[in-house]
């Protein structure tokens, strides 16, 4: 079994996931840039069997971003590195960048694309979505 390995700054939690993974996508809603202090967040979406924690279960907080939905940081650097929601049962949503090297999915789209920051450019010909869920296909 393929897994990859990941961890927040400090490296004091240590998950691993395993292949393969569900899918990977830049999301663009407002939560995601406030949570990360970013533009957007790029996504790996695994089923909850696949994901492991290594190391750092004490460290690991999680924050009720929403009535149906948590997201999980580090509580020594604060890196914010999970997502899980009702919406999504059964899945652990972790960071992408929290994971060094490739793994077996590229990035096929952008999530809430109409909720994207006005100072970045996208032309990577990748799919644009939106609507009240994220996931709707919007005009190019």
């Amino acid at each position: 079994m393929t897994v990859f390995q990941g961890s927040c700054l400090c490296s004091k939690i240590l998950f691993e996931i395993a292949a393969p993974t569900k899918w990977c996508g830049h999301c663009h809603c407002n939560m995601c840039q406030s949570a990360h202090g970013a533009g957007f967040v790029t996504w790996v979406g695994v089923p909850t069997e696949g994901f492991h924690l290594l190391r750092g279960e004490d460290q690991l907080i999680w924050y009720n971003s929403s009535e149906a939905a948590q997201r999980g940081f580090c509580r020594c650097c604060g890196s914010t590195m999970l997502f899980r929601s009702e919406r999504w049962a059964g899945e652990v949503h972790v960071a992408r960048a929290c994971i060094p090297g490739p793994i077996d999915k590229q990035p096929a789209g952008h999530a809430f694309f109409d909720q994207h920051v006005d100072w970045l450019a996208f032309d990577d010909g990748l799919k644009r979505l939106g609507g009240e869920s994220g996931t709707e296909p919007l005009d190019a």
